[in-house]
């Protein structure tokens, strides 16, 4: 008996308990792929762009610099956060530290969301798919238990069916939830250090131009 046509037997909610979690794991996995890609490149092209930056003679020169090595915008808005505009705005109120303290503070928080982004959908597939797949589970058993009691007698073709529905969609649960799992607390860690890097960059980049005549 294969997969479909335990599907069959198993009823309209058999259906979508499988069909919600083929969508969770496709969507965790296109999210782990684009973050494995991403995380990839963003490691190294911080540690160039922050590198090829304290090399140049100046902010202008630096940032230059710093656009042939960083692919994924993740230095540059720092830079670029440092262009402190005049004006009669509150904005524009409080000494020069304050506004670089401001400006770098709103910039980062833009570029720490893109290295976060998918996390929150990784985290719920994470935790979520086992119950999903436990539904489908329950589900199975009550329709092998609603076979015997119509049948009056317990046979095995009657039995095996949902029984086997219920074992599929309990390892299709975890099948979808241990990579969502893993991904996110292997990102987390890449994350964690890509974010201490852009910090400790930011800290230094006020206390240089805050300071700069």
């Amino acid at each position: 008996m294969d997969f479909f046509s335990l599907m069959t037997q198993g009823g309209i909610v058999s259906q979508l308990v499988a069909i919600l979690l083929l969508a969770m794991s496709v969507a965790s996995w296109v999210v782990i792929l684009w973050k494995a890609w991403l995380l990839q490149r963003a490691s190294g092209d911080v540690a160039r762009s922050t590198a090829a930056f304290w090399q140049s003679a100046s902010v202008e020169q630096a940032r230059e610099k710093v656009a042939a090595f960083d692919r994924e915008a993740l230095v540059l808005p720092l830079i670029a956060a440092t262009n402190i505009q005049a004006g009669g705005t509150l904005a524009s109120a409080g000494d020069k530290s304050q506004q670089l303290t401001r400006l770098l503070r709103d910039a980062l928080h833009r570029v720490l969301h893109k290295l976060q982004f998918g996390q929150v959908l990784l985290a719920t597939v994470g935790s979520t798919a086992p119950f999903v797949g436990l539904l489908g589970t329950v589900w199975g058993i009550y329709h092998a238990l609603v076979g015997i009691a119509s049948a009056g007698q317990i046979t095995i073709d009657k039995v095996s069916g949902p029984v086997g529905e219920a074992l599929i969609m309990t390892a299709a649960g975890l099948a979808v939830a241990i990579p969502a799992v893993l991904a996110y607390n292997v990102f987390g860690r890449y994350v964690g250090r890509i974010e201490a890097d852009l910090e400790g960059f930011a800290r230094d980049l006020r206390e240089l131009l805050a300071h700069k005549g």
